[in-house]
């Protein structure tokens, strides 16, 4: 007689950490939290995830996207935001029906775009005086998800290696843009319009957000 088949359904890694379902991207962010209470707090990005070992290796080479650090924070600057962050990402994880997430020591993976979010933030504080820490935390709260994800992306293009971009452009607006800039309430400016009028301030260090006008060629005729 022929072997059945078997009839079991194929498992499926269940997520892990804030949302991360390696079955369905195996793009993701680390967070990775050292045992000691003086040890900065690293914000890593991988594209690649091994059942077994889970992330790879955190580097800050240049031109080696998987593993790379995006953003290397104190710990007391992390301990500040890292509660609120939790709270913020485990509701938006409920009304998905997805499972909570805790802050523990060692590596903590979170989904591509709660990633990037924690790593949009991080960047306002790392260099920001610890006092306005609260007024970046309400700030990035004011901003919807995808706010926060524009802003990402455009700074990560520009000012993303977490060690030659600290301090530059738009990782400089990004922390006066949340730190001093009141966008944390109903009816803030756009994401686009705040660092327009920082760029103003600061166009040396402010990449051009205008798209310059096309110019028109003019024939030359030649005249026979």
């Amino acid at each position: 007689m022929p072997a059945s088949r078997s009839t079991r359904p194929v498992t499926q890694e269940a997520p892990v950490g804030f949302g991360f379902n390696p079955d369905e991207s195996t793009h993701h962010f680390l967070v990775t939290i050292p045992a000691g209470n003086r040890q900065e707090v690293l914000i890593s990005e991988h594209y690649r995830w091994d059942a077994a070992s889970g992330s790879g290796t955190i580097t800050f080479a240049d031109g080696v996207d998987d593993g790379k650090l995006r953003v290397s924070l104190d710990r007391g600057k992390w301990n500040a935001i890292a509660d609120e962050v939790r709270v913020e990402f485990n509701r938006r994880l409920k009304r998905q029906g997805l499972s909570a997430g805790i802050w523990k020591t060692g590596g903590n993976p979170l989904s591509r775009l709660l990633g990037k979010e924690l790593v949009l933030l991080a960047w306002a504080v790392e260099d920001a005086d610890p006092v306005l820490i609260p007024t970046a935390m309400r700030n990035w709260a004011g901003l919807a998800p995808e706010e926060r994800w524009w802003l990402y992306t455009m700074t990560n293009a520009a000012t993303g290696h977490a060690v030659h971009g600290r301090g530059k452009g738009w990782r400089k607006a990004v922390r006066f843009a949340l730190t001093e800039n009141p966008v944390g309430h109903a009816h803030h400016e756009p994401p686009p319009h705040v660092f327009r009028l920082l760029a103003e301030s600061d166009r040396d260090d402010m990449p051009s957000l205008t798209v310059p006008k096309a110019t028109r060629r003019t024939r030359k005729t030649v005249r026979s």
